[in-house]
């Protein structure tokens, strides 16, 4: 019997933890501290700044099952997904790592091991490849693996292949850190081979498309990281990055020859099945619709439960592209109305106890995806008409969709450029992106050129910082060890008056922007002169005081007071009342939000959190009491430093999914010491690196400003506290009391007031367009019938007695029949009239007529033969309800 994936897993975890290995937890696929990267895109993104040797971990050797997506970015595989058995946008790596630890001997050796004694394939169908050189980098073979491969595996040296900088050297992005690889390739034999000569070479590498050689497994030997430049800089140790795709490995171990009909798949393909009554093995383009929908139904899965939620911007963007590309093949199924928010379910009960965030947040994610698989559909069929027309039309020489067609369909309904490309492909023609670019250039908003905020180069080599005095606003005696200008540090010499720079300490009060709370302002007090902080940022265990000489000069090597502004108070304030905040929604919305991410700064906070609709204004009323009422009650706040194991154990903590936390963990708890406490509904306890007051008192007061929507499924709440609280309930005093003067009634009836006198307001605007509609009116379309012209048409408002003057006014011009429709606020009404000749000479009843193009937007309605009114609820679709209505009067006089 095959091995299932899940055993697969457990016996890599539990291989490497016998090799010395700590089994670490898959990162989020929303990379951390990384803006280099759209998606977690392999398992060493969490241990990046091990690479870069400016993090640290209580273990050298690592293993895990990470999470990834490759879509968007350098690594990008959205575009090959469905067109063949193999390619992924979503996959689970298996991996090993050693930190300055083992190298290549143990990596060969253990993965050999696995392979051959473990899991028993047979050692004459596995090859190696290596870094052969290259010859426009300078750089060299590496001769060492070369030499290991035949001495630790007893692999024959005719089985080991040289390969390219391509194929065996691992770079993790345009910069970052990158080494020679190893790979292990397996022989699946000639049954699978495409009948392409291969003279002993792995067909993978030699020959496109032949599955004969696959690749299982790849060994990085990091020892360079690649600055912007492209340059190659030794790391100051080296290490050890494996990646095994779990899909793949257990397709070879299953006795399968598609990723696809592995059991990571099958539960979803035989929901797939079930619902569509389309097997998945029958070839051709339903296959290719499965595995699409399939893969990214994963994809979607795993990164909405990771905190990424569709968008129009960035990761957010790529997601939303990766699921109308599922919706798009759902049609290649007979799929038209929403499913694939169903395969949520699928997929949480069949990883739920790997990955248990995925079945906590099952809901959600259903939720999410049904929300825009809905939104899609309201728009796709309509996309795909406009497509097949254009595709029609197109000339036999130019085979191009136009890109005055593929901007029509990414603006008005919401074809990404690539889905219309793939579409265009399909057909054999391709689509003109530099017409598309055009027209997209035009309306793009161009984003400002910056923020004005500060910048933290990637800089390799800065001393650490203690900043273990963080947590105290004292002023301390520092020593400059330099200061960094431009990607340079510099280690000597004299900063003049009036330079910027980012200055290095050997010690700081200052507390470097992290966890959404921002970075402290000060001054830097010296014998020579004054250097103003306008913002603290961290670059690793370095912290990096950006701002400028006001006075004097600096000097390496001389010592300096840090001075924390006070504002430092207002930001404390602020984020003690952001973790109330959040408790605070918990218990009204019943648990079911998640912190999305926060800013904390002094003058305000901010609070992202998933939730599918607008918090009430009763809800936020009493989210403002709750918080209010805990610091009237004076509460104390407890913090401790707990091992990261034993903290994630404690009773109702809370943490920010996707947060990289170090080990030991920065506990806050309100009320009582949480960390030696049961959970109860007044729990407080969260993971966090802030600053914080020591008693909620000191907040003074919580008021919010605003509560909006940032992105489907996600809302934020803007609030202030102490100082700046006073002021704005101050401000709304003042604005209150000059209504009371100018409206001249109670405070108690402000409300009902300007209720009554923006009715009034509508009612006489309404007027107003009617008569200007009843004066001005034109028809979209006129009918020809045997007692005269048919006028049909839209106007721009709702009210039945303007229309129906409308309609007279054109009786008396000769229309022998006319068809309105108006909408307002999303509401439609349709009246029609039929003359008395036509209704006897052609059979025309109004009842009937204006029925017709009712159901066009969802509504009905009836009347007399010669005047008859409809209603309805969907304004989008009144000018095809018109049209209909048109078509439906043609057919009748004929």
């Amino acid at each position: 019997m095959s091995k299932t994936s899940k055993q697969i897993r457990r016996e890599f975890i539990q291989f490497f933890e016998g090799k010395g290995h700590t089994f670490v937890p898959s990162a989020s696929l929303l990379p951390a501290d990384d803006p280099t990267l759209l998606f977690t895109n392999a398992g060493m993104n969490q241990f990046k700044d091990m690479f870069l040797g400016t993090g640290s971990r209580p273990y050298s050797r690592a293993v895990n099952s990470q999470k990834c997506i490759r879509a968007g970015g350098k690594h990008n595989d959205l575009e090959d997904v469905g067109h063949d058995t193999f390619h992924h946008t979503f996959f689970e790596m298996l991996g090993n790592w050693s930190f300055g630890d083992y190298f290549k001997a143990e990596a060969i050796g253990w993965a050999w091991e696995l392979l051959t004694d473990v899991w028993g394939l047979p050692e004459d169908k596995l090859w190696a490849g290596v870094f052969g050189g290259d010859d426009a980098t300078g750089l060299g073979p590496d001769d060492e693996a070369i030499e290991l491969w035949p001495k630790v595996t007893g692999i024959p040296p005719e089985r080991v292949l040289g390969g390219s900088m391509k194929n065996n050297f691992w770079e993790m992005g345009e910069t970052g850190p990158c080494g020679p690889c190893t790979e292990i390739h397996i022989d699946l034999g000639e049954s699978v081979c495409d009948g392409s000569p291969h003279p002993g070479i792995p067909c993978d590498v030699s020959v496109e498309g032949c599955r004969r050689f696959i690749e299982l497994w790849n060994l990085v030997f990091i020892q360079y990281n690649r600055d912007a430049t492209g340059h190659l800089e030794p790391l100051p140790a080296k290490h050890v990055d494996t990646g095994l795709g779990l899909a793949r490995i257990s397709a070879v171990l299953q006795g399968k020859t598609d990723n696809y009909a592995t059991d990571v798949f099958s539960p979803l393909m035989d929901w797939l099945g079930h619902k569509t009554g389309v097997r998945y093995g029958q070839g051709g383009e339903t296959d290719v619709a499965l595995r699409v929908i399939a893969d990214h139904a994963r994809a979607c899965t795993f990164a909405i439960a990771d905190g990424i939620l569709p968008s129009n911007e960035g990761r957010g963007y790529v997601l939303r592209r990766i699921l109308r590309r599922a919706a798009r093949f759902g049609r290649n199924l007979n799929q038209h109305e929403p499913f694939i928010h169903n395969l949520a379910g699928v997929i949480a009960e069949q990883v739920g106890d790997f990955f248990p965030e995925v079945a906590e947040r099952q809901k959600q994610v259903a939720e999410t995806i049904l929300e825009e698989e809905a939104s899609f559909n309201r728009t796709l069929d309509r996309g795909l008409d406009l497509f097949n027309r254009a595709a029609e039309k197109v000339a036999d020489g130019k085979k191009q969709i136009t890109g005055d067609v593929a901007f029509e369909l990414y603006a008005t309904f919401g074809f990404p450029v690539d889905l219309t490309q793939l579409m265009a492909a399909e057909r054999g023609l391709t689509v003109d992106m530099e017409g598309y670019e055009a027209k997209m250039a035009r309306h793009r908003e161009i984003s400002a050129a910056g923020d004005g905020s500060f910048q933290v180069a990637a800089i390799t080599g800065l001393p650490e910082t203690d900043d273990s005095a963080k947590y105290d606003d004292k002023p301390i005696a520092a020593k400059i060890l330099g200061w960094v200008v431009g990607e340079d540090f510099i280690s000597e010499g004299v900063l003049s008056e009036n330079a910027e720079a980012a200055v290095v300490l050997d010690k700081t009060n200052f507390y470097g922007e992290s966890g959404g709370q921002v970075g402290d302002v000060g001054t830097l007090v010296g014998p020579d002169g004054t250097f103003a902080v306008r913002d603290t940022k961290l670059s690793g265990h370095c912290v990096l005081h950006f701002g400028v000489v006001e006075k004097g000069a600096l000097s390496v090597g001389q010592d300096v007071k840090t001075q924390v502004d006070a504002a430092r108070a207002d930001t404390m304030r602020n984020h003690t009342a952001t973790h109330l905040l959040n408790w605070a929604l918990r218990r009204v919305l019943d648990g079911q939000i998640d912190q999305a991410g926060s800013v904390v700064s002094p003058d305000r906070l901010r609070f992202d959190f998933t939730y599918g609709k607008a918090v009430t204004t009763e809800q936020l009323a009493e989210v403002e009491r709750l918080v209010n009422g805990r610091i009237l009650a004076d509460e104390a706040i407890f913090i401790n430093n707990v091992p990261l194991a034993q903290a994630r154990k404690i009773p109702g903590v809370r943490a920010v999914f996707g947060e990289k936390y170090p080990d030991p963990v920065r506990v806050v708890s309100v009320g009582v010491d949480d960390t030696v406490h049961d959970a109860d509904e007044n729990t407080l306890v969260e993971f966090c690196g802030g600053t914080h007051l020591k008693r909620t008192s000191q907040a003074g007061f919580f008021k919010i400003l605003s509560e909006e929507s940032v992105a489907k499924g996600v809302r934020r709440i803007t609030a202030v506290t102490g100082h700046q609280a006073v002021c704005h309930i101050q401000r709304l005093d003042e604005a209150v009391s000059s209504s009371v003067s100018v409206l001249r009634v109670p405070i108690e009836q402000i409300s009902e007031r300007i209720t009554a006198m923006q009715a009034e307001i509508k009612q006489l605007r309404k007027q107003r367009v009617a008569q200007a509609g009843v004066e001005d009116f034109g028809p979209d379309f006129v009918v020809p019938t045997p007692e005269g012209d048919a006028m049909i048409g839209e106007v721009g408002f709702i009210d039945s007695s303007a229309m129906r003057k409308i309609c007279d006014m054109q009786r008396q011009r000769g229309a022998a029949a006319v068809l309105l429709g108006g909408t307002d606020e999303g509401k439609v009404m349709l009246v029609a009239m039929v003359s008395e000749s036509l209704v006897k000479s052609a059979s025309i009843k109004a009842g009937d007529w204006v029925n017709a193009a009712a159901a066009v937007v969802g509504g009905k309605g009836g009347g007399k033969p010669t005047m008859a009114q409809a209603g309805g609820k969907d304004a989008e679709k009144l000018p095809e309800a018109l049209k209909v209505g048109a078509d439906w009067l043609r057919k009748k006089v004929k």
